[in-house]
Formats: structure tokens, C-alpha cells, sequence
């Protein structure tokens, strides 16, 4: 019994010792504005409510669940800054709602934050996707746009969601990624919200034109390849040149 004693005395001293000699818990790093080489991402854990202001007093903008309503993956979400307040770290990030370019703030502590280096440009005048990775051009692609009456809307935007239709020689071809982007003439698109996506197509004659109601479509192959490339949460600018 006295060597049971002994035994448990010494190994609580030791993990005393330890304790005091273990370095204190950081604070969490405060995430970095996005650059052209990467971005902060913060993926949900759990719905949380949006706020004009990094405070839970705040109105309310909207609330977003840590499922994407599209294809059933994650909700990842741009982060555009930060800021601590009352202690507590806040994010001030891009919402995947009307009106297009739309932030709010959520608590840091209902999300996982990472690093995202991938970067995709649409240019529409000369109908052409590049990715950037860590800044560098690692591939482009030609691609359909808007038409006049239904423009592809210009801005910064993420990829909101990676969705395998399963049906490669469908309309859309054998992935949609949809972004955070809405169509300014559209509230509503074959059933949808009017939501603007990247994606295939089983029309691959009007690559390289203005031919969409809004998407930037994309030859099969190739969107097959970028699907390989981005991740939900990856910066999207759509710009005239």
C-alpha cells in the first residue's frame, strides 16, 4: 500500500513540474487580409448568425449553416479580416448572399481556419479562366460567359461548394462549382436562386463566347481539372479584362 502511495505522490509531482514548465496557450493568430497569394478560410462547425458589427450584440445579417444548401459538403468561407473584441477574436467574412460582395462577422471560435493559396481570375472580354497557385499562374482555361442581357457579374467572390452531378454528358456537365455570386438580372434559373456557378457543358461549340445566362462554362475536360485544383473556400475575381 505505501509503494501505491509513493507512487501516485511522485507521478502527481511530476505532472505538477510538467504544468509549470509547459508553455502557456497562445491566442489564436489573427488572420491575415486576403492577397493574391492566399487567403484565410474559415470552414463552420456549427449555424452561426452573421453580424454587421464583431459583436453578438450586433444586428443580425443572416444565418449560416456548416452545410452547404447546394450539394451537401461544407461551409467555407472567405475570411476578409479580423479583429478581437472584448477579448474574443471575430472574423469579418464573405457571405454567400444577395447583394453580391455582402461580409459580416462571425465568433472565430464556431470555425477551422486555413490556408487556402489557390486563386481563380475570369476575364470576360476575352472569355478566359487563369489559376493562380501561391500567385503563380499554374493553368488556363477558355470559357463561355454571360450574354449581354444575362453578364456573368464582375467581383470577388469564393467557390462556395464541389458538386459531382454524376452525369458527365449532362447539361452541366460533370462538376459544378458554385460561387458566392448572384446574378444581377436573374433572382431565379431553372429552379434555382440565380446563383452563379463554374461548370461544364454538354454545349462545348459556344466555349470561348457570350453565351450563358450568367455561368462561366467550361469544356468538360477542363472542368475536370479545375475541380482537381480548388477547394470550397478558394478566391474567385471575376473582371472585365
Amino acid at each position: 500500500m505505501k509503494r501505491i502511495v509513493l507512487a501516485f505522490a511522485t507521478s502527481v509531482a511530476i505532472g505538477l513540474a510538467l504544468a509549470a514548465t509547459a508553455p502557456a496557450a497562445s491566442a489564436p493568430d489573427v488572420p491575415k487580409k486576403p492577397s493574391g497569394k492566399q487567403a484565410t478560410t474559415a470552414r463552420l462547425l456549427a449555424p452561426v448568425t452573421a453580424r454587421r458589427a464583431p459583436n453578438f450584440k450586433a444586428t443580425a445579417i443572416t444565418t449560416i449553416q456548416p452545410i452547404a444548401p447546394l450539394g451537401g459538403g461544407p461551409t467555407v468561407l472567405v475570411v476578409r479580416r479580423a479583429k478581437r473584441f472584448n477579448g474574443k477574436l471575430w472574423l469579418r467574412v464573405l457571405l454567400p448572399i444577395r447583394p453580391n460582395g455582402t461580409e459580416g462577422w462571425i465568433p472565430a471560435d464556431i470555425a477551422r481556419l486555413q490556408k487556402n493559396r489557390i486563386r481563380v481570375i475570369v476575364r470576360r472580354d476575352s472569355r478566359r479562366l487563369d489559376v493562380y497557385r501561391n500567385g503563380k499562374r499554374v493553368a488556363k482555361f477558355p470559357v463561355a460567359v454571360g450574354k449581354a442581357s444575362t453578364p456573368t457579374p464582375n467581383g470577388r467572390f469564393a467557390i462556395a461548394e464541389r458538386i459531382n452531378t454524376r452525369d458527365p454528358n449532362g447539361f452541366l456537365g460533370p462538376w459544378v462549382l458554385p460561387i458566392t455570386g448572384y446574378s444581377k438580372v436573374l433572382n431565379e434559373y431553372a429552379g434555382g436562386n440565380g446563383r452563379v456557378a463554374i461548370h461544364g457543358t454538354s454545349e462545348p461549340q459556344v466555349i470561348g463566347t457570350r453565351a450563358s445566362n450568367g455561368c462561366v462554362r467550361m469544356y468538360n475536360g477542363d472542368v475536370r481539372k479545375l475541380a482537381k485544383l480548388v477547394q470550397a473556400g478558394a478566391q474567385v475575381e471575376i473582371r472585365k479584362k
